[in-house]
């Protein structure tokens, strides 16, 4: 599984929800309506001096899906450049190192999550 974050200006984000159903992608996701930061196109702080904020999607999806949503975001990017929509992914530990982690033994306990609780490393998606 794959843990993709968009990051965006409010003013595309319809654009981005139908690209999303052009690629028939991202049908569940999270949003966050109103976040405020400041990134490389300047800050969105949502005040009288910088009055703009974004908003973030979260979709967690299988990498084929992620490729998808992937597409979506640089169409929409392509026609808005100056809007500084940013797109991240992380795979979950579960997938990434399923191969490379022994088995537990079955009369150990569950290992205790330490912070990041399933995920690690960028989604490579390329």
């Amino acid at each position: 599984m794959i843990r993709i974050e968009i990051i965006a200006n409010h003013s595309v984000e319809e654009n981005i929800l139908e690209a999303f159903a052009a690629e028939n992608v991202g049908k569940y996701y999270t949003r966050y309506p109103n976040v405020m930061g400041v990134g490389r196109s300047g800050p969105k702080m949502g005040d009288a001096i910088w009055p703009e904020e974004n908003f973030v999607l979260v979709v967690w999806c299988e990498e084929e899906e992620g490729r998808g949503i992937e597409r979506a975001v640089a169409k929409v990017k392509e026609r808005f450049p100056d809007e500084g929509i940013k797109l991240f992914g992380l795979r979950s530990v579960d997938s990434q190192f399923r191969e490379a982690l022994p088995a537990p033994a079955k009369e150990d306990p569950p290992p205790e999550p330490d912070g990041i609780e399933g995920l690690a490393g960028l989604a490579g998606l390329e």
